[in-house]
């Protein structure tokens, strides 16, 4: 009976971690914009390898945004890339284009984010990713929210989008929990958590934490580690933006081995994070969705188990719709919660598989091979 009683106080504290998660959650205000002072130079950081297909609609977009034009320098750092990238991004006369030089390296990103911001004249860094579509308020929103709080890093919303297929549908059911977690934790101040594809700080703060230095070597982490790297220096000055006008779309995984490989990647960090309190978070969440491996198995002795099983998942769901939901409004994703309870047990599959192959094993990203 070990198995079960472990198995109950593991869901005993998940459901606590999930209530807390969602009562922050709905506690975020809903930002109401403000009029931004409209001198703010913003430098937008796009690390680009291989977009040819994205890069030119996310310039496009960016040409599009409300904020003073003169005030906004986009900067697309390529990354190797083997296609039409460059050439695309030389057709918007207004981009600054730097092409990557170093090779050899364990974190291309970073070091390309490292390369525009070094030559970037703003004094608020934008980052987001070459596949990405922003709403043409994303910088006069994030410009407004900086002032009124006086922020020195900015996490902002990000959500998939997604045909009818299994896989993306997945998707973008998982990454609405990483979300309503990421705006959670930063408002309550509890761990840090943010995604490059929106993140706003201070050039200042990026130099006065010494960038990436200390990190440089880790192949993921681009923005959970730096974040932890600013909030250790400006504590209290971190702020998550919940606005629709801040969101920013970006794209699912195409392929069941390019998800499993972006998963692994993130969770290959784990074990670099500075910040002690997401790795209790993470261990508990592991621990959970391992025991209902224990249970499967432990049912081929005993049938009982399988309806500890059974009874575990529905548990699970019960604690985590509200939240899910809750989510799934702010991203107008309603849709995807009739999928909710179906796709549970491959999300337990995926959760214990990325997180013991991002502790020790390999994957491959962007072409290459990544330890």
């Amino acid at each position: 009976m070990i198995i079960l009683y472990t198995t109950i106080i593991l869901y005993l504290f998940y459901s606590l971690l999930i209530i807390y998660y969602w009562q922050a959650w709905k506690s975020i205000p809903n930002y109401s914009m403000s009029l931004p002072s409209q001198q703010t130079k913003i430098s937008i950081i796009i690390a680009a390898r291989n977009e040819e297909k994205n890069i030119g609609a996310l310039l496009q977009a960016l040409k599009g945004q409300t904020y003073p034009e003169e005030l906004v320098e986009v900067i697309v750092v390529d990354d190797h890339s083997t296609d039409a990238t460059v050439a695309i991004a030389r057709q918007f006369p207004r981009i600054k284009l730097i092409q990557l030089k170093e090779d050899n390296l364990n974190s291309y990103k970073k070091k390309a984010i490292e390369t525009g911001i070094a030559s970037a004249t703003g004094d608020l860094i934008v980052t987001t990713d070459a596949d990405c579509m922003p709403s043409p308020d994303w910088l006069t929103t994030i410009v407004a929210f900086r002032d009124e709080k006086q922020s020195v890093f900015i996490a902002a919303p990000v959500t998939f989008t997604n045909d009818n297929s299994l896989l993306q549908i997945f998707q973008s059911i998982d990454f609405l929990v990483l979300q309503g977690i990421t705006g959670a934790s930063v408002f309550k101040n509890s761990h840090s958590m943010c995604n490059g594809a929106n993140l706003a700080y201070e050039k200042t703060a990026f130099d006065k934490v010494n960038g990436f230095a200390g990190i440089d070597n880790i192949a993921s982490g681009d923005d959970m580690l730096l974040m932890h790297k600013i909030w250790k220096q400006y504590p209290g000055r971190i702020h998550y933006l919940k606005s629709k006008a801040a969101i920013v779309t970006t794209q699912p995984m195409k392929t069941w081995k390019t998800f499993f490989n972006q998963r692994i990647r993130w969770a290959s960090k784990a074990k670099n994070y500075d910040d002690k309190r997401i790795i209790a978070v993470l261990l508990l969440v592991f621990l959970l969705n391992f025991s209902f491996l224990v249970l499967a198995v432990a049912g081929f002795w005993c049938y009982h188990y399988w309806l500890y099983l059974a009874g575990l998942w529905f548990l699970k769901v019960i604690v985590e719709l509200p939240f899910v939901s809750s989510v799934a409004s702010f991203f107008n994703k309603q849709a995807l919660l009739n999928y909710f309870f179906f796709f549970q047990p491959l999300h337990i599959i995926y959760t214990i598989v990325s997180g013991l192959f991002g502790q020790i094993g390999k994957y491959e990203w962007k072409g290459r091979r990544v330890n």
